[in-house]
């Protein structure tokens, strides 16, 4: 795998940002390494940070690069800052970043599949709920989702005595229904939806909401796969549920 730190402009933030890539590399000598790379350009996993990390938090805390490299994946991590991948009140326009700006520059920038049928996206935490956001708005471009210990109820998060004083910086108070996952999932057509892998540490605060989603999502008709293993909030438990994840995409050729 080749990985790579890269620092651009963006139009959308109207300042420069990093993205951490890794790519698929075909290799015959490396040891420890049993890469998988396929015809064509390599589909892609857009992979998302939580509240207190950034766009090196996957490369650093767990082996997605020993992961990808499997699955002839290339990974996309961005940077967002304590946005919850929103245009913020107060702040940057993060979702038109993510949501638009981002997959039409990587693009531009490294050999990407650009088709929906290779195309994936993820996240923890806070990413967790960027991840299900960016599938239930945008069905038609993901061929899968999934969400680790996400913040998915984003309307009680904001209920959270030490998360007042962000979520008014984000969303102006109270998340409105268009970042609200649950009044997202009401208007959606379930069963156009991509498969979602919903996963949570039991111990984890955030199970409850967690479970909720992933039972309201089957009952809208959705294809739900769910993970809840004892674990807390912590990175042991995420770098072995994103193997699994891994696992799970539909990547071509299994």
């Amino acid at each position: 795998m080749a990985q790579i730190s890269c620092s651009f402009f963006s139009d959308a933030l109207e300042m420069g940002t990093s993205v951490s890539v890794v790519l698929p590399q075909a290799t015959e000598a490396q040891i420890g390494v049993d890469p998988a790379v396929g015809a064509g350009d390599p589909p892609v996993l857009y992979l998302l940070h939580g509240l207190s990390d950034d766009h090196t938090a996957w490369t650093r805390y767990a082996s997605i690069e020993r992961y990808a490299a499997a699955a002839g994946l290339a990974v996309v991590m961005p940077a967002v800052g304590r946005s919850f991948y929103a245009d913020e009140r107060h702040g940057h326009r993060y979702w038109t970043y993510v949501s638009e700006e981002l997959p039409q520059v990587m693009r531009s920038f490294f050999r990407l599949s650009e088709r929906p049928e290779d195309t994936f996206v993820a996240g923890l935490s806070m990413g967790g709920y960027g991840a299900l956001k960016l599938a239930l708005t945008h069905p038609d471009r993901f061929a899968a989702a999934a969400s680790l210990s996400g913040g998915l109820d984003v309307v009680g998060v904001s209920g959270f005595p030490e998360r007042r004083e962000l979520f008014d910086r984000v969303f102006g108070g109270t998340p409105g229904p268009g970042d609200d996952l649950f009044a997202l999932l009401a208007t959606a057509d379930g069963p156009s939806l991509p498969p979602l892998h919903i996963s949570c540490g039991t111990e984890d605060r955030l199970v409850a909401m967690s479970r909720r989603f992933a039972e309201e999502a089957q009952a809208a008709g959705a294809e739900v796969t769910t993970d809840f293993r004892p674990g807390e909030h912590e990175w042991g438990l995420w770098d072995a549920v994103i193997r699994d994840v891994i696992d799970w995409l539909p990547l071509r050729g299994r």
